[in-house]
């Protein structure tokens, strides 16, 4: 299985140094990965060194809790498209789910997933499924996908763990071929990643991707 194409290229630690984010772009650039995964304010940097590859440009929003205003994570969207993203991946606000105010929060996505597609740019949500029982991944898969959102993602990475097998079977299982499916957090070597994708995942967010790879 060649991995490169399923793979966010992913940076988003919060001291990450212009010089690393530039060191994953060309790792990026040079290993034809799907994209390049950073936090909003390297955008335009990711953008301008892409320019005349095959690697997209991608960024967080709303990262790493979702609990921003819906106008804010609409706001920090506009200003990624402004500097060139081509995809954005929105964390959902997990503590109005949790509160089982499903309207809130399926019109939250809905608000970016208007600004993403006007644009003709592509959102993820992610859910967090480290802090969710089985049954809330599966309604929170289903109120991403009912918002038009085009992918449904299992982990920031910055919670208690990242992704598990199990997660994305649920999640599968709950869009089936609706939309799309990511895994995030916690992928370190090429054999999980291989399961990941075998369960119904169609793109990895990976920080360990030269190791994925065997580089």
């Amino acid at each position: 299985m060649e991995l490169n194409s399923y793979l966010d290229h992913t940076l988003l630690k919060p001291e990450a140094t212009q010089a690393q984010i530039e060191k994953v772009t060309h790792e990026a650039i040079d290993n034809h990965f799907f994209s390049v995964m950073v936090n909003p304010c390297w955008v335009k940097l990711v953008h301008e060194m892409v320019a005349g590859s095959d690697v997209k440009t991608a960024c967080v929003i709303g990262f790493p809790l979702g609990a921003n205003t819906t106008a804010i994570k609409v706001a920090e969207s506009e200003q990624a498209i402004s500097d060139g993203v081509d995809e954005l991946d929105m964390v959902m606000n997990i503590g109005q789910f949790k509160s089982g105010n499903f309207d809130f929060v399926k019109s939250d996505i809905e608000a970016v997933v208007q600004i993403a597609h006007k644009n003709n740019k592509l959102l993820k949500v992610i859910i967090e499924t480290a802090l969710l029982t089985d049954e809330e991944i599966t309604k929170a898969s289903e109120i991403v996908a009912d918002a038009g959102a085009d992918f449904v993602k299992t982990s920031t990475g910055f919670s208690t763990r990242g992704a598990k097998l199990e997660d994305v079977q649920i999640m599968k299982a709950a869009v089936g071929d609706r939309i799309e499916v990511k895994a995030a957090g916690g992928i370190h070597s090429a054999e999980d990643a291989e399961k990941m994708i075998k369960a119904g995942a169609s793109r990895l967010g990976v920080s360990a991707s030269m190791a994925l790879i065997g580089k």
